[in-house]
């Protein structure tokens, strides 16, 4: 059993690694879930969205690629920002914000009039998506108990299933219905407005961080008091004023440990990101490969028994499981899995040619992403850094991951044209073992409270080995 830091004493970080898994978990996870569901509808959605765009625009190779990654590189700007932001004037005040530019960005998609338009449209609305990683994330991480924290977290993170799920099956009633292809692409991205709009109301209830106000601002008091009205009474309201966090981002990039973590959260996302969003929002291009004869509505449809059948299982079990085996044991398990199923797919000769067998291995590759590192790669960064550079520490993960993303989506429709499927995926099977072995590097938070994980216990040792009665000023 892990022992609290002195520090702590009676204060509302261990009144919340303590509290047992109750409503107000859940509330606080669908609140910060449904950003994340308008995050990878508004993502992948532009994956279909662009087949049909090039039949209108007729695009060029380099324009798909484009249009792709434009998002991406935007998500960079977008994390690195609101993390920073978030760790200095409070989680609760970006979050909403990041919310409102994604509603933005999604309906001046739907009125793009042309390419360039379109460019600049969904790079803003990437800029609030990527703000909306670190902040979703940290938030949700801050308000979970010790015990069920990876489950909660991945429950945050699984919503992405539903947009996956969703986008192609919005787009399959589309195109079905015989509506013209020139306006179906306009409202695939347009609707990506909708569940934006509904989340910044929610996200405006949830009080701050309790962790956030008692150590970043000295409010244990105000913390315990929010927690205790939006718990309905599951966290005490009574509880000890704890020592204030010390230090800042310097202080933090000074010391090699954290170095070494910044390197394995990023580096592990960044490699996991250019493996699944490169063969994801090119999903469409992968199965033009595999049945060139295959109509846009059977290509559709494909997409989304792989995620329905494949993708979606994998979140479920990740989240139900993490805890229970681990959160970076599960990351090196996905990223092995992950590499062995590109592996085949590349090595075998003629699978890409044979429907069924590249359905089942490339179906078999989702569940693992899902089912590890596309799950842990965002849920760890939340657990790994001291509470006054978490989302700062996450937003650089996010980012730096989001760069892999946009080289696998620019890169993976030439590749593809260089080297054919096999040589792409094997590229990401590549990605996949050097994912692997950055896992290692980092520690394992499953069943270790994250003021342990992060080393924020050191910190209060040092600093002050009492606990403190006395509020400091801001």
């Amino acid at each position: 059993m892990t022992t609290h830091p002195p520090s702590q004493g009676g204060g509302i970080t261990q009144k919340l690694n303590d509290a047992p898994l109750s409503l107000f978990h859940y509330r606080a996870m669908l609140t910060a879930g449904m950003g994340f569901f308008t995050d990878a509808y508004d993502l992948f959605i532009i994956g279909v969205a662009t087949s049909l765009i090039g039949e209108q625009w007729h695009l060029t190779p380099v324009q798909v690629g484009l249009l792709g990654s434009s998002t991406l590189v935007a998500t960079l700007i977008g994390a690195f920002t609101f993390g920073f932001i978030a760790d200095r004037v409070g989680r609760k005040t970006v979050y909403g914000i990041e919310a409102g530019i994604m509603a933005l960005g999604a309906l001046a998609c739907a009125f793009a009039p042309n390419f360039a338009w379109l460019l600049v449209f969904r790079f803003i609305l990437g800029i609030g998506i990527g703000g909306d990683y670190p902040v979703s994330g940290v938030i949700m991480s801050e308000y979970s108990n010790q015990k069920n924290r990876g489950q909660l977290v991945g429950l945050v993170f699984s919503m992405q299933a539903l947009g996956l799920v969703i986008g192609p099956a919005v787009a399959l009633t589309f195109l079905a219905a015989g509506i013209d292809h020139a306006i179906v692409w306009r409202l695939l991205l347009g609707l990506g407005a909708l569940p934006a709009l509904a989340v910044i109301y929610f996200r405006r209830t949830l009080p701050e961080s309790p962790r956030y106000l008692s150590r970043m601002k000295g409010s244990s008091k105000a913390a315990a008091e929010a927690v205790h009205h939006y718990s309905q009474g599951v966290v005490s309201s009574e509880t000890e004023q704890e020592e204030r966090i010390q230090g800042g981002l310097l202080a933090f990039f000074k010391n090699p440990r954290n170095l070494l973590i910044i390197l394995g959260t990023a580096g592990s996302w960044f490699l996991l990101d250019y493996a699944y969003y490169g063969n994801t929002i090119s999903t469409p291009l992968v199965l033009q490969s595999v049945s060139a004869g295959s109509s846009l509505l059977q290509k559709t449809a494909w997409s989304l028994m792989i995620f329905a059948v494949a993708a979606a299982p994998g979140y479920v079990f990740a989240f139900s499981l993490i805890d229970k085996i681990g959160h970076k044991r599960l990351q090196w398990i996905g990223f092995v899995a992950m590499a062995l199923c590109f592996g085949a797919i590349g090595l075998i000769p003629g699978l890409t040619q044979m429907v069924v067998p590249f359905l089942v291995l490339y179906g078999l590759s989702y569940f693992f992403t899902e089912f590890g590192p596309n799950v842990t790669t965002f849920i760890i960064p939340t657990e790994v850094f001291p509470i006054n550079v978490r989302t700062t520490g996450h937003g650089i993960a996010a980012g730096i991951g989001k760069v892999g993303a946009f080289l696998g989506v620019f890169v993976f429709p030439m590749l593809n044209a260089q080297f054919g499927l096999n040589g792409t995926l094997l590229i990401s099977a590549g990605c996949a073992v050097a994912g692997a072995l950055l896992t290692l590097v980092l520690p394992e938070p499953a069943g270790r409270s994250i003021e342990e994980v992060s080393g924020e216990h050191r910190m209060y040792a040092k600093h002050t080995p009492t606990v403190s009665t006395e509020p400091r000023p801001a």
